[in-house]
């Protein structure tokens, strides 16, 4: 089965697993994807994840939720740039999220960086998701 948005599926199943309440969630790899979760993972909102292979050539990757005190970690995650409209923004004009409190995932010249990260290397891009 193809997707025309992988991203967003992947962001849809953490989402409806953290509403689930379920400990980890799986969805098939791309390098993307684990860009993606490398910088959820650097600004705290999972536990981890790891990359199994299925069988040659297809691969998964097991995403471990973090929750504090019962309460999921990520409030909202929401896809920005999708295949039907793509969304780019200059570092002066990207906006805070939730004042500050959430990070805006952005794919960049160097890499996938979170807002934080992009503003100190001072490079705009792609806003691929919102994250509260």
């Amino acid at each position: 089965m193809s997707l025309s948005d992988p991203l967003g599926d992947m962001l849809t199943r953490i989402r409806n697993a953290q509403r689930a309440r379920h400990n980890s969630c799986v969805a098939p790899a791309s390098n993307l994807r684990v860009n993606v979760l490398e910088a959820l993972q650097r600004e705290g909102y999972i536990r981890g994840y790891k990359r199994e292979e299925v069988r040659k050539g297809i691969s998964q990757l097991h995403i471990e939720l973090k929750y504090a005190e019962g309460e999921p970690v990520i409030r909202e995650i929401q896809r920005v740039s999708r295949p039907g409209r793509r969304v780019y923004s200059k570092i002066k004009e990207l906006p805070r999220v939730c004042a500050g409190l959430g990070v805006s995932i952005l794919s960049t010249p160097r890499g996938v960086l979170s807002d934080v990260e992009a503003r100190a290397a001072n490079v705009g891009g792609e806003v691929l998701c919102r994250v509260f």
